[in-house]
């Protein structure tokens, strides 16, 4: 049974920086990915990151936020810097074993979110 566990979230004032991480159990696909929902928006995708290192991230987030995961490939983290009100969101991870669509397509198994909420 594959279970993600998110951790990280917070409160956190504009410019401000925030390290999510999410830990994956049972879980061996080939790429992880983070999500965002903001409130009355629809879930867009952040970063993913594939089992060769090759990573895709949102043009929103490009130069911002970082993704990366450990050798065991069992933790995903999500090193968000230059934060502002934009990227207040509940923050998920997610898992699935088609590494070739980057961030898009559908993903197999998600966790249940950590709360990002940054002040201006």
């Amino acid at each position: 049974q594959v279970q993600l566990v998110e951790s990280g979230g917070g409160s956190v004032q504009a410019g401000g920086s925030l390290r999510l991480s999410c830990a994956a159990s049972g879980y061996t696909g080939s790429r992880l990915g983070w999500f965002r929902q903001a409130p009355g928006k629809e879930r867009e995708g952040v970063a993913s990151i594939d089992t060769r290192g090759s990573t895709t991230y949102a043009n929103s987030v490009k130069g911002r936020f970082t993704i990366s995961q450990d050798n065991a490939k069992n933790n995903v983290y999500l090193q968000m810097n230059s934060l502002n009100a934009g990227d207040t969101a509940m923050y998920s991870c997610a898992a699935d074993y088609r590494w070739w669509l980057g961030l898009g397509g559908e993903w197999k198994y998600w966790g249940q979110g950590t709360q990002v909420t940054v002040s201006s």
